[in-house]
């Protein structure tokens, strides 16, 4: 993803630090999340994630960078409680919805005043925003960074129940980009990546 930021940019104008990058069409952003078998199953047999087997008490991550997924998960080999890779389609006003009312998880303050308020947004707060560095295909760290968002209580709930618009397995596509870079086809491995460009938030 950053080679083809690059290819459109001749001047190689530096990536911002911070910026949300998704695939997404007019309808829908595309989040990632990883699970069991059991979960998987019950949100595909659903269309949506209900509890149980899904838990709605607890904190759940999504993230619009699937390397950053891949990352997280080990493509789906890490351990039994995320291998299956689930690609959620929520809607715009739902996703813009979400990106309002985060808070960031770190505060880089030294005022007491300020750090005391901030602790108090963040323990109240049912979205908290964090970023940390993309990566590569090959899962390295890169000099930019990538937003992942944790919902709970109401945010959870909303996400449930109003938000996503559609879920689809793609754990056997996972499983065969990450044979092709295993058996150093990385060319082909990166074309079948999703295309994901610069997010506006004022869609």
């Amino acid at each position: 993803m950053e080679q083809e930021y690059h290819e459109k940019n001749p001047i190689n104008t530096p990536l911002p630090e911070k910026e949300i990058r998704a695939f997404y069409t007019e309808d829908f952003i595309r989040v990632y999340q990883a699970y069991s078998d059991n979960i998987a199953d019950s949100a595909l047999d659903n269309k949506t994630f209900v509890s149980p087997p899904f838990s709605t008490s607890r904190m759940t991550w999504i993230k619009p960078s699937f390397l950053w997924m891949m990352y997280r998960s080990g493509w789906g080999t890490k351990d039994y409680n995320q291998s299956r890779i689930l690609a959620i389609d929520l809607s715009h006003e739902g996703f813009k919805d979400i990106l309002s009312k985060g808070i960031l998880s770190n505060h880089k303050s030294h005022e007491t005043e300020q750090h005391t308020e901030w602790k108090k947004k963040i323990k109240e707060s049912d979205v908290v925003i964090q970023w940390d560095p993309e990566r590569d295909i090959f899962l390295n760290k890169l000099n930019h960074r990538t937003i992942q968002i944790g919902l709970r209580n109401q945010a959870v709930i909303d996400y449930c129940q109003k938000w996503i618009i559609n879920i689809s397995d793609l754990t056997k596509d996972v499983r065969h980009i990450y044979k092709l870079i295993k058996s150093d086809n990385v060319s082909e491995a990166i074309g079948l990546l999703p295309k994901e460009r610069v997010y506006d938030v004022t869609l």
